[in-house]
Order: C-alpha cells, then sequence, then structure tokens
C-alpha cells in the first residue's frame, strides 16, 4: 500500500518530467496533488504547522497556475531586456 508520503513523491516526480518536456501546465496541476497527499500526511501526523506551510504554498501554487492560465504572466526567457544609458 502506498502512504501519501510516496504518493506525494511519485507526483512530484511526474511532475519535474513534464516541467522537463515543457509541458507546465499541466506539470503544475501534478504538483498541486503532490501537495494534497503531504497536506493529507501532514494532518494524519498531526503536523499543523506543516499543514499551515502546505496550505500556503498550495495557495500560492494555485495562483501561479490561474495567472498562467490566463496569460498574465510574461515570458522573459528569450528576450533581452536593452537599457540605452
Amino acid at each position: 500500500m502506498f502512504s501519501f508520503a510516496i504518493l506525494g513523491g511519485i507526483f512530484l516526480n511526474i511532475g519535474a518530467y513534464l516541467t522537463y518536456k515543457g509541458k507546465i501546465y499541466q506539470a503544475v496541476i501534478i504538483y498541486l496533488f503532490a501537495d494534497i497527499c503531504w497536506l493529507v500526511m501532514a494532518y494524519q501526523r498531526d503536523d499543523m504547522i506543516g499543514s499551515i506551510f502546505i496550505i500556503i504554498g498550495t495557495f500560492f501554487g494555485l495562483l501561479a497556475y490561474l495567472k498562467m492560465r490566463v496569460g498574465a504572466m510574461s515570458k522573459n526567457l528569450n528576450t533581452e531586456k536593452k537599457n540605452d544609458i
């Protein structure tokens, strides 16, 4: 039987692979599933401080996904800013 820690780790590896392949939207969704697994694990172990940090991280991950989804996040990997002084 898989524990939530193992399941979250598997989701983390899948998300990392999707990120490597350039499928960022799908990777963020998989990362959110990993966060949910770790949240359940922390709750089962009565780790409330850990649960709070996981909830905050999941919230920021969800915000990043929504920001990417509506196109509000700018890509600057291939663009150069030219500052003429």
